[in-house]
């Protein structure tokens, strides 16, 4: 099992501080975000971690090396020669010879203490391409992203019922490679692969209940330094 941490993005929100430095690099209480996720995912028994790179993209290698400090292997999949920005689903398709059958993908842009390992112990089953954590709604997104019942997810517009919460995204998920394998290389959401396949009944949801930020704003930056300190 791999993982694939995502650090490709200029961070536009948190400017200046993304102009000279990759989002990721942000520390909080004095370590990189992305540390907080190697060391997380190194806890869990993953070892081998695929960083897609395209702003600022020599920093991070330079920061972070061949991951030996953590006993992993890092494991860099250069975007930054490409001619357009891929977004998340065409970064991923980008990787994908780096990635193994079932994966692990976290956005390189939030705080937490999820516990990696949870998702290692319920194995998709063959009619399910991912699972996705989700969290409460947070006071920027309101709405959420996807409705969850029980543990089948659904598109907040047309299936959200009385039984049914919509909820938030958290940049966690357990993923398929195969469901990346019939993209063309370029260009690609990862929204709308995941809405196509949640209308098709091919997604899964678990709750996740503890310390989560997403690192977006300055603002939101500060939140995560108050939660680390508490």
């Amino acid at each position: 099992m791999r993982a694939m941490i995502l650090a490709a993005g200029r961070g536009e929100r948190l400017r200046p501080l993304t102009d000279h430095t990759p989002k990721p690099l942000i520390p909080i209480q004095g370590k990189p975000l992305i540390v907080h996720h190697i060391e997380r995912l190194a806890k869990a028994g993953i070892t081998d971690i695929i960083i897609n790179l395209n702003h600022l993209a020599e920093q991070i290698p330079a920061a972070l090396g061949d991951g030996d400090r953590w006993n992993v292997r890092l494991i860099y999949s250069w975007e930054n020669h490409l001619s357009e920005n891929l977004e998340t689903a065409g970064g991923i398709r980008h990787a994908l010879p780096l990635l193994s059958s079932t994966f692990i993908l976290i956005n390189g842009d939030i705080f937490t203490n999820f516990p990696f390992a949870d998702l290692l112990s319920n194995p998709l089953n063959p009619e399910i391409d991912f699972r996705l954590v989700m969290v409460a709604n947070p006071a920027h997104h309101p709405k959420g992203d996807f409705s969850l019942n029980r543990q089948q997810l659904g598109l907040c517009e047309t299936d959200a019922q009385e039984a049914d919460t919509c909820l938030t995204y958290a940049g966690i998920g357990l993923y398929k490679k195969s469901m990346f394998a019939g993209l063309p290389e370029g260009q690609r959401a990862l929204g709308t692969l995941l809405r196509e396949k949640i209308a098709t009944q091919r997604g899964q949801g678990q709750v996740f209940s503890g310390l989560w930020v997403d690192v977006g704003t300055q603002e939101r930056l500060e939140q995560a330094e108050r939660a680390f300190a508490s």
